[in-house]
Order: structure tokens, then sequence, then C-alpha cells
């Protein structure tokens, strides 16, 4: 398969690639639309596949288009299947085929079945299907389970043991049925105890410049003290790459406060190794004359393809109710490939310019991401057409709890 190229925003293809509402509004009246939603499920266009949704969205395009089911069918089973070297090939167009079944169209779980029997990524169809909570759906699949799962694969197929296909399976498999009695046994994770070290600020700087395992402790117990030592060990630390103790540093600086301001005005200004989280903590914490550097920050992420450095400046000037800063803002609702990123960028709007923001909470209805439809729920304003969207969104059997029950709190009389 051609390496994935996302199009221009301006085109529907580039709208849909990005999961954008309107994309998702403006289809039905498009010759071709179609095969656009097609191309996005078989290339996966996620900057970030761990994190964004899309599945749900292309399955409301399939069934509001009335679109077949066979050509994600054929995706599954193209030749490259055993060959791939792409662990995510098919995982989006499985998710697609779970959602519409949730939306009614059961014959997408047929093409799952069969992929849970013969495909490479197997154990992704299956853990699909189960999640999916009908027996009937997975006729003739236990016996797959028990004889394919390994002991890790078991751990997380039964991860609710009241599941109607894990109880079914239970009671005709010995395997599946220990896995299930193996995860309720299993304790619960204690959280680890914390010793927290004792000492001056100088001898905790000192165990942090032994590079050991202590070290870690040290580290935020520094930051818990809103020490200024800690400030000189970021400065010493972070330029190293790699480094172990950068993620720590980190974590203990965000903690640190509004007490780290006036290093982290200079750091953001470009101290090597240092600006990202210099940027990170005026979002966190700066004031009106850090709005400046912000804007400069989420301008350089924008037109750099930064998506997810951009995150932090979006939520800083949303915080500060930077009026300045929505034209980026709007630019980068539309721009952003990181579908993520638009939640907060809906946030930060809603904050700096409400009336400005509303056109985007209605777009935010038909949104790929959940936080989004979920922000646009709360906030969109009550249209016919809002109100029409919002009853839907409130009886979708699909649609996350929290999209419901914003959308519910709308359509009540």
């Amino acid at each position: 398969m051609d390496a994935n190229v996302i199009h221009p925003v301006t085109t529907l293809h580039g709208q849909l690639q990005r999961g954008l509402g309107r994309a998702a509004r403006r289809a039905a009246e498009i010759r071709g639309s179609g095969e656009f939603v097609y191309d996005c499920i078989r290339r996966d266009p996620r900057w970030d596949r761990q994190i964004e949704s899309r599945s749900l969205y292309y399955a409301r395009l399939l069934v509001d288009l009335e679109l077949p089911v066979h050509p994600v069918a054929d995706h599954l089973f193209a030749p490259e299947d055993d060959s791939s070297a792409d662990d995510w090939r098919v995982s989006l167009a499985i998710d697609v085929l779970a959602d519409l079944v949730r939306l009614s169209r059961r014959e997408a779980a047929t093409p799952l079945r069969r992929y849970a029997q013969e495909g490479a990524q197997w154990f992704e169809a299956l853990d699909a299907l189960v999640s999916l909570g009908d027996p009937a759906l997975v006729h003739g699949l236990g016996p797959v389970a028990a004889a394919r799962c390994d002991e890790d694969d078991l751990h997380w197929l039964v991860d609710d043991p009241g599941n109607p296909v894990i109880r079914q399976w239970a009671s005709e498999h010995t395997v599946i049925a220990d896995a299930v009695r193996s995860r309720r046994s299993s304790p619960p994770p204690h959280p680890r105890e914390q010793h927290r070290p004792t000492g001056s600020d100088g001898e905790l700087a000192a165990l942090v410049h032994q590079r050991s395992d202590a070290s870690v402790e040290a580290i935020l117990e520094l930051g818990r003290r809103r020490s200024p030592a800690l400030l000189d060990l970021a400065e010493e630390f972070l330029p190293e790459r790699p480094s172990r103790w950068r993620g720590v540093i980190c974590r203990a600086l965000r903690e640190y406060g509004a007490e780290a301001l006036p290093r982290a005005r200079a750091w953001a200004g470009g101290v090597p190794g240092c600006a990202e989280i210099g940027i990170d903590i005026l979002a966190r914490h700066g004031t009106a004359r850090d709005v400046p550097i912000l804007l400069d920050d989420l301008s350089e992420a924008l037109a750099s393809g930064s998506w997810g450095a951009a995150a932090s400046p979006v939520e800083g000037l949303g915080r500060l109710r930077a009026g300045a800063a929505v034209p980026l803002l709007k630019d980068a609702w539309s721009a952003t490939e990181y579908a993520y990123l638009r939640p907060r960028l809906l946030t930060a709007l809603l904050r700096t310019a409400p009336h400005t923001a509303e056109a985007h909470a209605t777009e935010a209805l038909w949104d790929c991401e959940d936080d989004a439809r979920r922000i646009g729920a709360a906030a969109a304003p009550l249209t016919e057409d809002n109100r029409l969207r919002l009853r839907r969104l409130a009886a979708c059997a699909a649609e996350e709890p929290g999209v419901v029950s914003a959308a519910v709190d709308r359509t009540e009389p």
C-alpha cells in the first residue's frame, strides 16, 4: 500500500481524514464521498493512532451514506495481510466494523468473525467481537479463543468477567474459566510505598548527581519542596539526550507551581533542552505577560506541523482568555492533523471568544473526537438542526457515555 498522503483541508478528502464535523455534514451532498470514506478506513490517517478516534465517525458515515460493508471486509483480507509489517494495518477497519454493529448494521459482524478465525491480527477482531457482548455474534468462536489465546491474551480477553460472551465461554471451556478465576482472584495493585528522602536540599541534589534509583525520589522531593535546586538540576540534566531523568524532572517541575515562572520564562526563550518544559509551566501558571511567547510558540508549532507541541500553548492561551490568540486558534481548528487537539482548541475558543466559538461548537457535534462532541453538546446553540443532532447523540447506542449525558442535559425539557 502506498504511503498515506494527507490531503489539503480545503478538500472533502482532507476534511474526512482529519475527522472534521463539516465533512460529516456535507459528505452526502458530494459525489464520490463514499470512496473517500473507504480510503480513510484503509489508509488510517490518524496522526497518533494510539490516542485519536475515528472508528465511530467513519461508521456513522457508512450508515448515513448507505454504503456497503464489503470494501472494508476486502481490506481485512487483502493479500498483504500475512506479510505486512504494519501492526496497525487493520486496526481501524476492525473498530469501524464493530461500531457498525453497534449502529445496528449486524452484517458487519460476519467479516469480523471470519477474520478472527483466519486473519493475521485475529486477536484484535476477536476482542472487538467480545466487546459487543452478544453471544449470537460470536457463535463458533469459543473453541478458537480457547485454542489460540495464550495466557496474556486471555488476561485481556476476560477483562470484564460479567460480559455475556465471557460467561458463556467460561461455561464451555476450562481454560477460559481458569482465566476468569485468575482475573477475579488477582489482588488489586497496591500503591507503591513512597519513602520520602530526608536531608537538606543540597544533600538531595548530591543524591540526584549519583544517578541511582534513589535519585528519582530525590528529584520528586525537591519538587514537592519547591526547591530552587530542582531548577538548577533541570538546566543541567534536561539538555542531555537521551536521558532517563528527563521525564522525572519534567514531572516534578509541572507540580512546582507558579514559583517556577521566572526561570520558565528564561527557558521558554530558547534555553537548550528546557524550552518545552518552560512553555508547559507558562501554560499552566503564566500571567498575561506570557501571552506573547505562548502565541509565538503556537504559531511555530502550527507552521511546522508539530501538532502535539501545540497542545500546551493552546491550553495556556485559553486559560488566560487571550483574545489575540483567536485567529490562530481558528486556523488550528481546521488545519490540525491531530484530532486530539480539537477539544482543547474548542475549550480555548469558548473561553476567549464565546460568540465566535458557537460555530465551532456546532461543528463539534459531528467531530470524530468524543471530547469534542461532549464539549459541543454542552455549548452549541440550540438551533433546530442542533436539537436534532443532540437527540440523535442522546439516543445512539454506540456513543460514549459522557457525550450521551451532555446531549441528554440539553434535550430534556
